[in-house]
């Protein structure tokens, strides 16, 4: 015959937010035992998240872990700036990254169970984002910038760069958090994508009854500012004349990683 008081059965809604009668139902059905019955909740949890999967997670808290010559992003996503903002969703994000930083990206698998029983507290669809991780090669500076607001970090980024000073690394790396590019480099964006935009283009430019010879050069001209929209070093610092590129000189920018909250 199970034995369990009801404070056993407090105790256990306490540690994986289940109902107080799936709590009792837990500790009948495993005699007692609290780690078998959280063990049997995490389970019927598992089973809930799943029915929850297809529904939109774009809210979360992005956590930023850092060391000498390291530096981890963890983007931890749900459906509500509630849940998002509230210290036990932001404490395991923060606990993810120091994992990741610590043994790499697929250490975060670790704490699967965890992300699986603050869905179950949450009654939301939790979920991991961006799972990342940058080690510095020998002669390269690292830099990051974390922006929070209402007590979570909605955006993260990691700067790896060569030849330029620790302000200027910074500098781009606040530049980044600011116009959020998608690559680095030019060549980076795909020609299919590359060539979608330029016959949207195109017909744009017909559409609005420009004179025919001028077409290919207000085509090229549009594409740039589409490419500068997406690529760091065609982007101007901050929005002015004076792109990221100039701004480098002859230092060089190896490698960004940017995480962002309802991107």
């Amino acid at each position: 015959m199970s034995s369990f008081t009801a404070h056993d059965v407090k105790t256990l809604r306490q540690a994986t937010g289940a109902g107080m009668m799936d709590c009792k139902r837990a500790l009948t059905e495993n005699e007692g035992d609290m780690e078998a019955a959280t063990q049997w909740l995490r389970e019927k949890g598992m089973a809930k998240a799943a029915a929850r999967a297809d529904r939109v997670s774009d809210q979360g808290t992005v956590a930023l872990a850092v060391d000498s010559h390291a530096a981890a992003i963890v983007e931890l996503r749900c459906e509500t700036d509630f849940s998002a903002k509230a210290a036990d969703f932001t404490t395991l994000a923060d606990e993810l990254a120091q994992i990741v930083l610590a043994g790499g990206e697929d250490s975060v698998g670790t704490r699967e169970a965890a992300i699986q029983d603050l869905s179950l507290t949450k009654k939301e669809n939790v979920r991991l984002g961006k799972v990342v991780k940058v080690q510095a090669s020998e002669g390269n500076i690292l830099d990051t910038y974390l922006h929070t607001q209402d007590g979570r970090g909605t955006s993260a980024v990691v700067v790896e760069a060569r030849g330029v000073t620790q302000e200027l690394a910074h500098e781009v790396a606040l530049h980044i958090a600011f116009a959020k590019p998608a690559v680095l480099h030019r060549d980076e964006v795909s020609a299919e994508e590359v060539e979608r935009e330029r016959v949207a283009l195109a017909e744009m430019t017909k559409a609005e009854g420009k004179p025919e010879q001028a077409w290919d050069k207000i085509v090229a001209g549009r594409l740039r500012a589409w490419y500068a929209e997406r690529v760091l070093l065609e982007q101007g610092m901050f929005g002015e004349k004076e792109t990221v590129e100039s701004r480098l000189g002859d230092g060089e920018i190896v490698r960004f990683e940017l995480a962002a909250i309802g991107s």
